[in-house]
């Protein structure tokens, strides 16, 4: 494709677009925001600076699109038992912490607030992500799969913290086999965090925010 191809009028390629969002992506979680660039990201995607000047203004707008696209949002899971809804929890958390999109991912939870654009958009995929993981429990609690008491935020906090340490501490040479059992893992992991809940005494929840 040429550069005239791309003028105004002309229909976008979404090759070109996929391309431009992935090496985005993967430069931002090798770099962070203070080694992302346009022609780092050019040269990565194998397009010229022109094609993505088109298309995004600035490096901020390129980055922020490019997250939009590839970081998925936790949905509001709602299945059969809370026992599924946890499993698929566990699911989508471990596998936002997995390749290019993990890194970036990871660079997100400490460098959003400096990028304009792209901290809005982290504190509402967060805020979206936890209202989704305290609907689950709570209506495992008015269903009666979880006890009268059960503190949603130490639930989460342990389902959630695992999942993510599990996910980024194996080093890059034993990933592959990881993954490969990641299914195993997060059935374990969640059949211990409910037998944990359902045995754990019930006292009265002590943060507001539950």
């Amino acid at each position: 494709m040429t550069e005239t191809s791309l003028r105004p009028g002309r229909p976008r390629d979404p090759d070109v677009d996929r391309r431009v969002a992935q090496a985005a992506v993967a430069q931002f979680g090798e770099a962070g925001w203070q080694g992302f660039s346009v022609e780092a990201v050019a040269r990565r995607a194998g397009v010229g600076k022109a094609s993505i000047y088109l298309r995004w203004p600035t490096k901020s707008e390129l980055l922020l699109d490019a997250l939009k696209s590839s970081l998925g949002r936790i949905e509001d899971i709602a299945r059969d038992t809370v026992r599924d809804d946890l499993l698929e929890l566990t699911r989508q958390l471990m596998a936002s912490y997995q390749g290019d999109v993990g890194a970036a991912f990871l660079r997100m939870t400490v460098e959003a607030r400096q990028i304009p654009g792209v901290a809005e958009h982290w504190e509402s995929l967060k805020q979206q992500q936890i209202l989704a993981a305290r609907a689950i429990v709570r209506r495992a609690i008015a269903r009666g799969e979880l006890p009268e008491g059960t503190s949603v935020t130490l639930l989460l906090d342990t389902l959630c913290g695992a999942a993510s340490m599990h996910a980024q501490a194996a080093p890059a040479a034993l990933r592959p086999a990881q993954q490969a059992r990641a299914e195993e893992y997060a059935a374990s992991l969640v059949d211990y965090v409910l037998a944990a809940a359902s045995a754990a005494p019930r006292t009265r929840e002590t943060h507001s925010s539950d």
